[in-house]
């Protein structure tokens, strides 16, 4: 029965359109369900085969053949998209898992038992921050220090950006940082060592290392990190002293250990450096030297510009009165031969004096010869004769312009108003009333413009350029910081009460108040 096998065959090539028809559901071919649409109808009188059914059957067979191939070539097509994606999801997952390690190389530090640490659990020291070095095998990314392509290879994800390896470098040496922990300070990375060097403070005195990791006032107690550190105490920690102008930090040791200060700025003499000794036995450092008063012919210009100075203010010294540069041990000695008079402790650097006496002054200044020691200076005595209340303004040699010249404007105060008449005064009185005068020299001539004043024609004979230099400024600033800051109820607590007078009444007004009262006005 050839008709139904026919239909059979018809009922078959249903059954595989309905397959194929599943795989190529949507897509623009003549297919759909249950129906095929061919050359060939079946016919229901037909009972014999015939040519036209072979024909009709071969047809049939082309399209089933065209079907499979498009489906193998779909099935090809789809299975390169999967792997596509594949790769793609490979590379998001690698990138995702690489930005997840910098994120927690570069999260903000856990505390635990006192100790900071970062997300990769290490104890932190400093800035420290940890560049991961990446393999990614595609991808258009830019590298940040040399701003060329990062093709394949390793590169690092730090700091926000990519780079090559040999991109990422010292801020300090220029060489590139292959640690695994680096330093930053602001934007820059440091290798831990260069950044050790150029950061971390050292005791300016014996050159070892101090490791801050607070700050409380002068004295710093630090936990030991470095072999190279200084010393540590009983409990194991450093402690180091910081000047509190200066910020000079040493070892407490160096208070002890007969370490030299310079006698005009206080700072210690570092082990490498050689502070020139004078003959009493003080050290000077060579920037104070620079412009140091060595002797009483040298000062005469300078005594000059203070007696100006007061003629400025109507506050003229009348009478002659001596200046005289003097050793340590002269000045001690005149300060012995005077009944009345406070002097300012622990040491004493200027005096206005009363009584007759005869005064060993500096006539030549010494020179320096090996060791810096000075030679060849030379002392004459000088007998003090009383015309008037005061005899002479002794200073201590050695010291640099600014000082003497505050030294000496305070001495001359004491000198005005004895030779005014004024009465006995209250120490705290009279020392911060000399201190404000001291204190106003120092301003004007911090303040001074060159060639404005006449603190421009002294400098020029006293610094060898004519001009004053940034150590000298910054000198004159540490001279006023003294005055301001000194503690003692005399100089320190009377000061304060006579600028504050000063500042409200002014100098005419306050001074007549003192004549009258021996006290500040409020």
């Amino acid at each position: 029965m050839p008709a139904k096998k026919f239909i059979d065959d018809e009922q078959i090539t249903i059954h595989v359109m309905g397959w194929l028809s599943k795989i190529f559901k949507g897509s623009n071919h003549n297919i759909s369900e249950g129906h095929y649409y061919g050359d060939c109808v079946q016919d229901a009188n037909y009972n014999a085969p015939s040519t036209s059914g072979d024909s009709c059957l071969e047809q049939e067979n082309e399209d089933i053949d065209r079907a499979i191939a498009l489906s193998l070539l779909e099935d090809n097509h789809n299975a390169k998209n999967v792997f596509d994606i594949e790769i793609q999801l490979k590379e998001d997952e690698q990138l995702a898992k690489a930005l997840q390690e910098s994120l927690s190389v570069e999260s903000p530090p856990q505390y635990g038992n006192g100790i900071p640490r970062y997300g990769n659990g290490l104890p932190y020291q400093g800035n420290a921050y940890h560049p991961y070095p990446v393999h990614f095998p595609m991808g258009f990314r830019s590298c940040a220090g040399c701003n060329t392509e990062i093709g394949q290879g390793k590169f690092l994800n730090c700091l926000n950006a990519f780079w090559h390896p040999e991109c990422f470098r010292c801020h300090a040496c220029g060489l590139p940082i292959s640690d695994y922990e680096f330093s930053m300070n602001g934007n820059y990375p440091y290798h831990k060592s260069c950044y050790k060097e150029r950061y971390h403070p050292k005791c300016e005195v014996c050159k070892l290392f101090v490791m801050i990791q607070d700050r409380g006032g002068e004295t710093e107690s630090v936990e030991v990190t470095d072999p190279e550190s200084i010393p540590t105490n009983p409990a194991g920690l450093i402690e180091y002293r910081a000047h509190p102008f200066w910020i000079q930090k040493y070892c407490p040791s160096h208070e002890h250990d007969c370490t030299p200060r310079c006698c005009s700025c206080e700072r210690m003499e570092p082990q490498d450096t050689g502070y020139v000794a004078l003959n009493d036995g003080r050290k000077l450092c060579l920037e104070c030297l620079d412009s140091a008063i060595m002797d009483t012919k040298h000062c005469q210009p300078l005594y000059l510009d203070i007696q100006e100075f007061y003629e400025r203010l109507n506050m003229k010294v009348e009478q002659f009165v001596p200046l005289l540069l003097v050793e340590r041990q002269a000045l001690n000695e005149a300060r012995d031969g005077e009944k009345n008079g406070h002097y300012h402790m622990p040491e004493t650097r200027g005096l206005c004096l009363s009584e007759e006496q005869t005064i060993s002054t500096v006539s030549k200044q010494p020179r320096f010869g090996a060791g810096n020691r000075a030679m060849g200076m030379i002392t004459e005595p000088y007998k003090l004769t009383r015309r008037c209340e005061v005899t002479a303004i002794l200073i201590l040699y050695g010291l640099p312009r600014l000082l003497t010249g505050s030294i000496l404007a305070h001495e001359m105060m004491h000198a005005w108003m004895r030779l005014k008449g004024f009465q006995t005064l209250s120490q705290d009185v009279e020392e911060g009333i000399c201190q404000v005068l001291a204190h106003m020299w120092l301003d004007s001539e911090l303040t001074s413009t060159s060639g404005s004043d006449i603190a421009s024609s002294s400098a020029s004979r006293t610094t060898k350029n004519g001009t004053r230099s940034q150590f000298e400024r910054k000198l004159g600033d540490f001279f006023k910081h003294q005055i301001e800051s000194d503690t003692s109820p005399v100089y320190g607590d009377g000061f304060r009460a006579g600028q504050q007078a000063v500042q409200k009444y002014g100098l005419e007004r306050t001074l007549d108040h003192v004549r009258m009262t021996g006290k500040f006005p409020y």
